[in-house]
């Protein structure tokens, strides 16, 4: 094919930062794929480009009266095969950069996992620990009015993410149905049970994480009775992944959140951290710092530790240049969106670590998301052993799709499973159609 797309390099000096660099990184990747794929430059720009995008100005008044404005953002990246989808984040790094990355990444997770939903993403630039809860609601309800006409079950539904949860998502769903005139359960997910909320859903990224870090320990001939690994991040995502990892019989060596980590105090061939009872210090004291139960170690020294799997599962970019050379696990499994680095992949690649990709090792909550929405729309609620059934059927399929996609074109894990949705993508595309 003529004129193919190549990966947006720059220059080592003139490297993005923040949102800019996660962006560059989402479309090298994209690049990567249309080039193993043999198509054109056009399709790189079609895909590359978000399809809507809106940013709005938010006035929050404060508990003590004042005000200020907040900005925020919505980003539709591509809805060929179906409505937009993806989570809403509350946090102090949001940009519109950020945000775009993250929306095109939840295209190519939907695709991937077949799921019948395009990417979008959205986000406040806002510190949600610096907030009362009634400040809080009041961002929410003045974003959700905002970015109302482009959101709605058949155009784009939001999710939680970074700094929000399902009483936001409650708020969101309340707010958009007042405008409406009538109760709209299926306009987001992730959603209280007791507001049409799935069972399982809450757990669902770390089941997800979980079933695919299994199946990537056998692939490497590992047994997760005689593993160990570290998780990076203690919140909806770690949390669950540390749980669901020590059930499996793997022995959680280090965790960490944004106050701290610790790390176990037996030796390597140790049970690991008591995950049950550090759950318990973090649910009295809201952090895993000052945990008896384990030694204080540094978040960088938990990235280098001494175990089979680590799992970064808090926010992109934390693998980069500087320390993936530090990495010694010889497994990792992507909680997060984006943690790791174009650099740090080539590095990690050339030392011989596995690493399982974002877009398949955490879409356990976009298929849960999907199944709230569908039990929403038919007002029919399956049990919880229905829904981690059905999540862990999904992602054992998509793991083998992925696996042979890799195996099939020499590839590593991240450009199989990239290449395989934006094909999917493509392909929804084009016999969908251009006009003009």
């Amino acid at each position: 094919m003529e004129d193919r797309a190549s990966a947006p390099a720059a220059p080592a000096a003139a490297r993005p930062v923040g949102g800019a660099a996660t962006l560059a990184d989402a479309r090298a990747q994209l690049a990567a794929a249309v080039e193993l794929l043999g198509y054109d430059r056009g399709t790189y720009e079609l895909l590359a480009a978000p399809r809507r995008e809106v940013t709005v100005s938010i006035p929050l008044r404060r508990d003590d009266g004042s005000v200020e404005v907040l900005t925020g953002h919505r980003v539709q990246h591509n809805y060929s095969r179906g409505p937009g989808k993806g989570g809403v984040r509350f946090s102090p790094q949001v940009d519109l950069d950020e945000v775009r990355a993250l929306a095109m990444w939840m295209t190519w997770k939907c695709a991937l996992l077949d799921v019948p939903y395009g990417g979008a993403k959205g986000g406040v630039r806002i510190d949600p620990r610096q907030c009362s809860t009634a400040e809080l609601e009041r961002v929410t309800r003045r974003f959700t009015s905002e970015i109302s006409p482009l959101i709605g079950p058949t155009q784009d539904v939001p999710a939680p993410d970074v700094g929000t949860d399902e009483q936001t998502m409650a708020w969101m769903m309340d707010t958009y149905s007042v405008g409406a005139g009538h109760t709209v359960l299926g306009v987001v997910t992730g959603k209280p049970v007791a507001l049409g909320g799935s069972l399982g859903r809450a757990s669902a990224t770390s089941r997800g994480v979980v079933h695919v870090a299994l199946a990537a320990l056998g692939h490497l001939g590992l047994d997760p009775r005689r593993s160990t690994a570290a998780v990076q991040g203690f919140g909806k995502v770690g949390r669950g992944t540390a749980r669901f990892l020590a059930e499996a019989g793997v022995a959680v060596r280090a965790v960490s959140d944004q106050d701290g980590a610790v790390a176990a105090l037996d030796g390597a061939g140790g049970p690991g951290l008591d995950v049950a009872a550090l759950e318990a210090h973090v649910d009295a004291t809201g952090s895993v710092a000052g945990f008896r139960g384990g030694v204080r170690v540094t978040g960088e020294e938990l990235l280098a530790a001494d175990v089979d799997l680590l799992v970064p599962a808090a926010v992109e970019g934390v693998l980069h240049e500087g320390n993936a050379a530090d990495v010694r696990a010889r497994l990792v499994v992507e909680g997060a969106n984006g943690p790791t680095t174009a650099a740090a992949d080539a590095l990690l690649a050339e030392r011989g670590v596995l690493v399982v990709p974002d877009i398949l090792a955490n879409a356990g909550g976009v298929i849960v998301s999907y199944f709230e929405w569908v039990q929403a729309n038919q007002a029919y609620w399956w049990s919880e052993d229905e829904v981690e059934s059905r999540l862990a059927d999904r992602m054992t399929s998509a793991w083998d799709q992925v696996l042979a996609q890799s195996q099939r074109h020499g590839v590593d894990l991240r450009a199989a499973a990239t290449s395989l949705a934006v094909q999917r993508v493509t392909e929804a595309h084009v016999l969908r159609g251009l006009y003009p």
